[in-house]
């Protein structure tokens, strides 16, 4: 399909792109020799050699004081590649929620004699909710007159969840026979930015709200040349799911990385407000079930990854700054 890029209007600060092509390339080759160390040692060399090029270009005021007179200080963000990618799975991975999901709920219910099964337009609906065993709870509560709430677990909550919970358990075994049958493949360009992010010493990671075993097994099955180089954070591993940003809490935390150095690839709203919260750039890729939702706040918004010749984006893009965010102009004020 045709690619849906969205970008906030061009801030009208100085640009990388306004400077002359001699302060561009004199930039380039600070930095050209740093471009093989590892991310920690390449932020500060990045950073050093083109604020060396842009003070040569416009005189002392870039990066200094003046002795007198009011002060002119323009200070240059980063300009480097992300510490981490960490990818969302469901709908971003590959899209797993309508033919994958949705389809292992409905048969679960059937194994277990409920008389419940969830169309494509009610399955979108309930996706608002982060997580299977919430968005099984919130569905069964909201007709708590029927089973199996209605007779088996009329009042004792305890019993509700160990029920939902049991579900949940058979659902997931069903959802990695699905997987491992290949019947949900990857997206476009999901292995090939994976390939380039580990490449260029990124690290790479996936946090959603699905379990753990279910997205583990997505990783080992569709990306196993890489599964041991990306660690998952999953299901219950925090107390709260998305929109809380406590999944990429902690995949920040655990993997080392500046939350403002991290890129997040989502496909939802609530993970859109998730990424946002955790203080990281946010990438959407739009999915079939989120096509209509507001990603107003994202920082860029495209249809798919895309593969080599067809590619959307790819790791280079996501320096920052860089044209490639909204309104990035690579300088502050």
């Amino acid at each position: 399909g045709a690619c849906t890029h969205r970008r906030n209007p061009a801030s009208s600060a100085p640009s990388w792109l306004s400077l002359p092509m001699s302060v561009v390339a004199a930039a380039t080759r600070a930095t050209t020799s740093v471009a093989a160390r590892p991310a920690a040692l390449r932020s500060s060399a990045f950073a050093t050699g083109a604020s060396a090029a842009l003070r040569a270009a416009q005189g002392p005021c870039v990066g200094a004081r003046r002795a007198s007179g009011p002060v002119a200080v323009r200070a240059l963000r980063n300009f480097d590649y992300p510490e981490a990618i960490l990818f969302d799975c469901d709908g971003v991975l590959c899209e797993t929620e309508r033919d994958g999901h949705r389809v292992t709920f409905n048969m679960t219910f059937k194994e277990a004699g409920l008389e419940h099964e969830w169309s494509v337009e009610q399955y979108g609906d309930l996706l608002k909710i982060g997580g299977g065993k919430e968005r099984m709870t919130h569905y069964f509560s909201s007709c708590a007159g029927e089973e199996p709430f209605a007779t088996q677990f009329p009042e004792d909550n305890d019993a509700r969840r160990d029920f939902i919970m049991s579900l949940h358990l058979r659902k997931t075994d069903l959802f990695l026979d699905v997987v491992r049958a290949g019947e949900l493949p990857l997206r476009p360009g999901v292995r090939r930015l994976v390939k380039e992010a580990l490449a260029n010493g990124a690290k790479v990671a996936v946090c959603s709200t699905s379990s753990e075993k279910a997205v583990k097994g997505i990783v080992a099955t569709m990306l196993p040349e890489f599964a041991d180089q990306i660690p998952v954070f999953a299901g219950d591993v925090v107390p709260c799911k998305k929109p809380a940003p406590d999944i990429y809490n902690l995949a920040a935390a655990r993997l080392g990385v500046n939350p403002a150095r991290c890129v997040v690839i989502e496909d939802t709203r609530i993970g859109l407000l998730a990424g946002k919260a955790a203080g990281m750039r946010v990438c959407v890729t739009k999915s079939i079930y989120s096509e209509d939702e507001d990603f107003s706040s994202a920082d860029v918004v495209f249809d798919c990854i895309g593969e080599e010749n067809d590619e959307r984006f790819s790791f280079q893009d996501l320096t920052t700054p860089g044209a490639f965010w909204q309104g990035d102009d690579g300088t502050t004020e």
